[in-house]
């Protein structure tokens, strides 16, 4: 085979039943108006959600315990981390031959028709996970909330699934990641959040289903394509389907490609194809369905995350968006605390849930509270983070954490874990260091709002999704990022100046933004500084003793200087 053409996949696809079902077709009552875009933010929550977009955004506010927490730290940890690649699709990758992930997967553990990645997940052991100790570093780094993750795309429950098999209880740690990560949050006032990536597994996993098209083992279908429910009799995986873990062969590699060159064009094609529309299996998504209820029902998180481009999988996003919403009210006494989160969600459907922006940024103060996430390294550990010291330094931490503050934003900040439980000893000085810059200027970040220009200076390497930039920051004492919290201004001061000196040009008395007085300014929690209010500069004088390369937070208080009319930031 030569070339593979759009039609032939399309006519592939549509033999094995790959077609958009009905689920996924817009209800005609889910798209709301542009005007809707312009309603209050504050609106009363109804006594129930229903699973279309009209109801979600029309009755859907951020809890202010979100938007007031600003900083959560992120257990991105599950199987992925065992080969300890840096890769945080290797569960895919070791199926492409001539991947980075595959040569590795094939050095270390074999070839991928012999040993896939169910026996990586099961090689999984968690031996020295002390999740009390994490959470402790993770409460004194500032965290407000923290997040674990439930399952990746690579379809094991990190939790104790009655609905899936493929779960941490029964094969590799053989305990529930997400009950002890739950409880042990819980006791320190952590706001717990679980991430959801498995509604992406049904076509995430295709390539296990194919094979070498070159070399000695040509041909040869990996295990998925190979393993069934009797395969198992007698095997740590007795009683356990693969295909319940692979998602099924939707759309199985044909026979007759020959190079790699030809292998690759079909991935990505097929790539496209699944992007069109919601899995083909309903048996998928019904066993989704289950898995997600059991989820929030056993587990009650705080805040829902979805690692898809909008609710996943058509019409059972919209249904388990208001499950959440109302099993959350039911617990609430019929207030609504649930945060339910997708990535670069449609402007109109803004008003139905929180943004994420995958480690980016927005280039405005969004009216609609959002979240980036980023990661120290990569998402699942990778032993090359540390041995290229590779990770974001602690200025990149904290510069990040104001600008997205500063633009109505929370950051969450994944610390990758090792496959045994443990994070290295570079992450941990980060995070210490990321905690004492927290403990001295949190309060000036916490419960806060955008004042009415957020920054002056540099606005930093770009917008959208994984736009951050560098590992380190390029930030200096002239990049100010402001937020408001009472009557109060903040500067938050992204460097520190080489003569100590701050100088703020937004504050000078002549300009309008800072139409108000200027009568104290103090570091949180600290004596007043000396300053000096001219028309184009407000310099303040920095106490040589606090000095540190990352930056501070000046509070500015003054008759006048956070007044604004009552709009969606409020």
């Amino acid at each position: 085979m030569t070339s593979i053409d759009r039609r032939t996949l399309l006519a592939g696809s549509a033999a094995l039943g790959f077609r958009q079902t009905a689920s996924a077709v817009s209800n005609p009552r889910a798209t709301p108006s542009a005007d809707a875009a312009l309603r209050p933010m504050n609106v009363p929550a109804p006594r129930s959600f229903t699973g279309d977009w009209a109801s979600l955004t029309s009755g859907y506010t951020a809890p202010d315990w979100f938007r007031d927490a600003k900083f959560g730290i992120w257990a991105h940890w599950g199987a992925a981390s065992v080969p300890a690649a840096g890769d945080d699709w290797y569960a895919r990758d070791m199926y492409l031959q001539g991947h980075p992930s595959y040569q590795h997967h094939l050095k270390h553990y074999g070839h991928p028709a012999d040993r896939g990645f169910m026996e990586i997940q099961n090689a999984w052991k968690a031996e020295r996970w002390d999740p009390a100790e994490l959470l402790d570093l993770y409460k004194r780094a500032g965290a407000r909330y923290f997040m674990a993750l439930a399952n990746h795309h690579d379809n094991l429950d990190c939790f104790a699934s009655s609905h899936h098999g493929w779960n941490s209880t029964r094969i590799g740690p053989k305990r529930d990641i997400v009950g002890t990560w739950a409880g042990l949050a819980r006791e320190r006032g952590l706001r717990f959040a679980v991430s959801n990536h498995s509604a992406h597994a049904w076509h995430w996993n295709q390539p296990a289903y194919g094979y070498d098209p070159e070399g000695p083992r040509r041909g040869q279908r990996y295990d998925a394509a190979r393993l069934t429910l009797a395969n198992g009799r007698g095997t740590w995986w007795n009683g356990l389907d693969p295909q319940h873990l692979y998602g099924g062969a939707s759309m199985q590699m044909p026979d007759g490609i020959g190079s790699l060159a030809e292998a690759n064009a079909w991935h990505a094609a097929t790539d496209g194809l699944w992007n069109e529309g919601p899995s083909p299996d309903p048996a998928f998504v019904s066993r989704w369905l289950l898995r997600c209820r059991e989820l929030i029902d056993r587990y009650e998180p705080d805040m829902l995350y979805f690692d898809n481009h909008d609710l996943p999988l058509g019409q059972a996003g919209l249904d388990i968006a208001a499950y959440f919403y109302n099993q959350n009210m039911q617990r609430n006494g019929g207030r609504l605390e649930g945060v339910c989160t997708a990535k670069e969600t449609p402007p109109q459907r803004r008003m139905g849930l929180v943004d994420v922006v995958e480690r980016g940024q927005k280039s405005f103060i969004d009216p609609y509270p959002w979240q980036t996430e980023t990661c120290l390294g990569n998402w699942f550990y990778g032993e090359q983070y540390l041995r290229e010291d590779r990770y974001k330094t602690p200025a990149k931490v904290i510069h990040t954490l104001c600008d997205v503050v500063s633009k109505n934003g929370n950051l969450m900040l994944s610390v990758p874990i090792r496959g045994d439980g443990t994070i290295d000893a570079k992450e941990r000085e980060i995070v210490e260091e990321v905690g004492i810059w927290m403990r001295r200027y949190g309060d000036a970040i916490y419960g806060s709002r955008p004042w009415r220009i957020h920054a002056e200076g540099s606005t930093g390497p770009g917008s959208g999704a994984l736009s951050e930039g560098g590992r380190d920051s390029s930030y200096t004492a002239k990049d100010i990022r402001y937020v408001r919290k009472g009557n109060a201004l903040h500067a938050l001061v992204l460097g520190w100046p080489d003569d100590g000196v701050v100088r703020m040009t937004l504050l000078g008395s002549s300009n309008p933004v800072a139409r108000g007085s200027v009568e104290r300014v103090s570091l949180p929690g600290g004596p007043a500084l000396s300053f000096r209010r001219m028309e184009d500069v407000l310099e303040v004088s920095l106490p040589a003793g606090l000095r540190t390369p990352i930056g501070l937070a000046l509070i500015v208080n003054g008759s006048g200087l956070v007044n604004r009319p009552r709009d969606a930031a409020s």
